[in-house]
């Protein structure tokens, strides 16, 4: 028999980036409203972006990433290894 699915997350409409770059015209004076319906979107998702994404910039969001990376990629290795992949993910994020 075979097993069910399990039902996939929704996948955004705007990456990362995208939803930085509408953060970043609401701190430039535009108005919630105005981006809501600049870019489709309700002000529910623009505030919980804010709480999510508020301050940052697109480097921030790479360097996070990495950081999740490596949590995943580290499960169950011994702490050498560990270090050793935080020294390569680190250099990758600033070239």
């Amino acid at each position: 028999m075979a097993q069910p699915k399990e039902p996939e997350m929704k996948r955004s409409r705007f990456t990362e980036d995208q939803i930085i770059g509408i953060l970043k015209e609401h701190e430039a004076g535009i108005s919630v409203a105005d981006l809501c319906r600049k870019h489709g979107v309700s002000d529910a998702t623009v505030y919980k972006w804010k709480a999510k994404y508020g301050g940052m910039d697109v480097s921030n969001v790479t360097c996070v990433a990495c950081l999740y990376s490596i949590h995943e990629r580290a499960a169950g290795l011994s702490p050498i290894l560990v270090d050793h992949l935080w020294i390569e993910m680190f250099r990758g994020a600033r070239t």
